[in-house]
């Protein structure tokens, strides 16, 4: 079977300037970041401060000069520029957030913010969403200085608020109110990306997004006839409401196979063997993906558009009608797939439902043939010779989006490498969020020979 993946160089630093210091960083910066509390609970209810001036300390004393900037107060961001050996090379952007989602103390097994080091792994929320990520960004750039060594362009390193509600304090307000902290930089690598997933069926998988769905959050809001509960009432908005959201919960999305998802289909089934064209009339989708067996998950997402309905909102009386009603949905929009989303939607609400956009966000898409994408892949598996890295897109969103207003082609890189049976994936947002010691290690060389060479 012939190799589906694109070609590259696999030029790359000679040597290592990861250090036993910056191994040991990574760990300790994990654990200090999860101690202090930046838990998103939304609307506002939120301060990353503590954490951007504990980051912002960190890259002082390593001889860069970092920018803390806010919206709003406590809500901080922190910008550094990384200088690199070539000034004529375009710069590339390092991003990570400092904001993680709410945990309930009493679901968990230690305390989610103790930052507990137990067995060989890192405990409490944001060990893979994403304050890990940080510390090992953190630990490489202090290794360079410690060694003298240069990146080969200039690295700008952004640490945002707010990634965990609608990016108002983070990403977005960099982008729109301080862009010319990223000049130059025409690509972005960020998180969820490159951590190893064991599919059960030969060696293990490293998936690189190249690909976000769009976000499309969305209120309805039905008007009706308010009157007693006891009497008939033909213009219910209640059951107007209801009759929309049942009717986009059912709705049966269709397959709209995107470049990223095809590559990753394609290369998932010459791993079983299978000399596929995902994008043919006669091939059977549903029976490939049973042939993928775990790997599957990396696509089910994200061959469609979605919406899932999530809020309800009616009523102040069980004996009153109310006059209108407003519901919420989670829309996610594939790559080229928003008109179909909307007229969609314009259907299913009919003509008693009015729908809106309640936080809108762009789908991306970055190329998996190249210089970048090569390099990314060839810095995964030089350290796991085993592994294979496979392109893929994510069903939800990074601050990757709002940059991408700059003109930054984004890609998710947090590479780690996990044991088997390690469920990466219920760790997001998920109770006894925990990441190995070894894995931190492993990504910590990953990404000093990534960011040197690219």
């Amino acid at each position: 079977m012939a190799d589906m993946r694109p070609m590259h160089s696999t030029d790359g630093p000679a040597d290592e300037t990861v250090d036993r210091t910056a191994l040991d960083e990574a760990v300790r910066f994990t654990s200090d970041l999860i101690r202090i509390d930046t838990t998103n609970r939304g609307g506002g209810d939120c301060r990353e401060r503590p954490a951007a001036e504990y980051v912002a300390e960190r890259l002082a004393a390593a001889g860069l000069e970092p920018v803390l900037s806010e919206r709003t107060p406590g809500r901080t961001n922190v910008v550094a520029r990384v200088e690199g050996g070539d000034p004529s090379a375009e710069a590339l952007l390092v991003h990570g957030h400092l904001d993680v989602v709410p945990a309930e103390a009493a679901d968990w097994s230690v305390h989610p913010f103790s930052g507990e080091i137990r067995d060989g792994v890192v405990w409490g929320r944001g060990a893979v969403d994403m304050k890990n990520t940080d510390a090992m960004v953190l630990a490489v750039v202090r290794a360079w200085a410690r060694a003298g060594v240069k990146p080969r362009r200039d690295i700008v390193l952004a640490f945002t608020a707010d990634e965990e509600d609608s990016a108002i304090d983070g990403s977005g307000f960099l982008a729109d109110h301080h862009p010319h902290l990223f000049d130059g930089c025409t690509e972005g690598i960020g998180e969820s990306g490159a951590f190893t997933l064991h599919a059960g069926r030969g060696r293990p998988l490293y998936p690189i997004a190249a690909g976000e769905r769009g976000t499309a959050w969305l209120k309805l809001t039905a008007h009706g006839t308010a009157g007693h509960g006891s009497k008939p009432n033909r213009a219910n908005a209640v059951t107007r409401l209801a009759a929309a959201v049942a009717r986009i919960g059912a709705h049966e999305w269709p397959v709209r196979l995107t470049d990223t998802v095809t590559a990753c289909l394609t290369e998932l089934a010459s791993l079983q063997g299978l000399s596929v064209n995902p994008r043919a009339r006669d091939t059977d989708l549903d029976a490939l993906l049973d042939k993928l067996g775990p790997a599957a998950g990396l696509v089910e997402a994200t061959l469609r558009n979605s919406a899932n309905p999530t809020m309800f909102e009616a009523g102040y009386k069980l004996n009153v009608i109310p006059g209108h009603a407003t519901a919420y949905v989670d829309g996610r929009v594939l790559p080229g797939g928003e008109a179909e989303f909307i007229a969609t939607l314009d259907e299913l609400t009919g003509p008693d439902v009015r729908w809106e956009f309640h936080h809108r966000e762009v789908a991306l898409e970055a190329p998996v043939t190249g210089r970048t994408y090569g390099i990314l892949r060839e810095s995964v598996e030089h350290f796991d010779p085993e592994g294979r890295a496979v392109p893929f897109c994510m069903a939800g969103g990074t601050d990757a989006k709002q940059f991408s207003r700059l003109g930054i082609t984004g890609y998710g890189f947090s590479p780690l490498k996990l044991p088997p049976g390690y469920d990466y994936w219920s760790l997001f947002h998920g109770v006894d969020e925990r990441v190995p010691v070894d894995a931190l290690h492993f990504g910590v060389r990953v990404l000093d020979r990534a960011l040197r060479t690219l």
